[in-house]
């Protein structure tokens, strides 16, 4: 006897009908029609009585259908505790780098924990995270493309256009939108080069590509510390994603034409995956 014959054995008793039943299992008639006819093969005994009208319980199937309700609604209570048994056990440490759009790891624990996973994120540079990352440290990493990927796979969970950070009261805030040239003889505040070497590079070859060629001053990916710069005057700027909120104190304005991307990737090492990576890295592709 199997659980699922004991789940069919209910549906027809509740449906009177065969039909029916199959209908609400998802089941064509004649499997149904089968797998009861194995069932009271194995009791030795009818558990319906069959007529045109449909199907109902003989005195050995109203006798079962108490028990059989009881059986599954332990099995159900068995497999719920073993779940949580095992969601307690899964806690991934993940690596996102300093800047990250604060809704994606708000997005990743939501689908994790939906999962049955608990998240512990530690904050580092992506170049830094390849390293945990092969020595095993860290289960997966949030990293910023474009890097060395050998040996990982890796789905792309975020995908943006960068655009001009600059204080209220820059020239260029009046603008609805900025134009390349317009930056022209603009300091670029950006980050130190060893947090993300290939994103840093790709986004300074688009603004030389653009015909930009800014002094570029190193600043901490902090919003303080970026804060405090940008409204040191009139001549600095940032290049970031539009933010989720209206930075107080601060102004964003989109790129008119060609904008570098931010494009961060779940990564994690190919020969370790871990069950249910895959399937919550699909869920968070964009």
């Amino acid at each position: 006897m199997e659980l699922r014959q004991l789940r069919y054995f209910c549906a027809v008793a509740e449906e009177e009908n065969l039909g029916r039943a199959a209908q609400r299992l998802g089941l064509r008639s004649p499997s149904l029609s089968q797998q009861i006819r194995s069932l009271e093969a194995e009791f030795g005994v009818p558990l319906f009585a069959r007529s045109p009208a449909g199907m109902t319980l003989t005195a050995a199937g109203a006798a079962l259908l108490p028990e059989a309700r009881a059986t599954l609604a332990a099995a159900e209570r068995g497999m719920r505790a073993v779940a949580a048994a095992a969601s307690a056990a899964r806690v991934w440490t993940v690596g996102v780098p300093p800047g990250v759009p604060p809704e994606l790891p708000r997005r990743f624990r939501t689908v994790a924990r939906e999962a049955g996973v608990a998240l512990v994120f530690e904050d580092a540079g992506s170049a830094e995270q390849l390293v945990r990352l092969r020595r095993r440290e860290l289960d997966c990493c949030v990293l910023t493309l474009p890097v060395d990927a050998d040996g990982l796979e890796s789905v792309v969970i975020h995908d943006e256009p960068l655009g001009v950070l600059l204080c209220p009261k820059h020239p260029l805030a009046a603008c609805d939108a900025v134009d390349w040239a317009d930056l022209e003889g603009q300091e670029l505040l950006w980050f130190r080069r060893e947090l993300a070497p290939g994103y840093h590079d790709a986004v300074l070859a688009a603004c030389h590509a653009a015909g930009w060629r800014p002094a570029v001053r190193a600043v901490a990916p902090r919003r303080a510390l970026l804060l405090a710069e940008l409204i040191s005057g009139d001549q600095v700027v940032a290049l970031r994603p539009r933010p989720v909120v209206a930075e107080p104190g601060l102004t964003w304005r989109p790129l008119a034409q060609d904008p570098p991307r931010l494009r961060l990737a779940l990564a994690w090492t190919s020969d370790v995956a871990h069950s249910g990576l895959r399937a919550i890295a699909r869920m968070l592709a964009c």
